[in-house]
């Protein structure tokens, strides 16, 4: 599958919750909408991120494994971005469900 460049932030140099650079907590890439086969769409569509590893994407209090109102924050955020290339059917079909409704 092609990958394709997020849709959500410009580039990989910063978190893109907390704006830190990665210096101390390298950066990751988090698929916003994971598991099969939905990580391989966020990929298609650039429906992903880079975060702080630790901080931000996998320990940290409101990190996004770790907080369901930090998720629901990243799951607005892309169905928002692929809505202004696609339409709001065209995301149900891809990924099963609305969260803005």
């Amino acid at each position: 599958m092609a990958k394709n460049k997020s849709i959500l932030q410009s580039d990989r140099s910063y978190c893109y919750l907390c704006g830190r650079n990665g210096n101390g907590d390298p950066l990751e890439k988090h698929h916003i909408f994971g598991g099969n086969p939905n990580r391989d769409k966020s990929e298609k569509y650039g429906l992903y991120v880079w975060l702080c590893g630790i901080r931000c994407h996998r320990e940290g209090p409101v990190s996004v494994h770790k907080c369901s109102l930090t998720s629901l924050r990243l799951k607005i955020d892309a169905q928002k971005a692929f809505e202004r290339t696609h339409t709001r059917e065209e995301f149900i079909q891809e990924f099963g469900k609305s969260v803005l409704t």
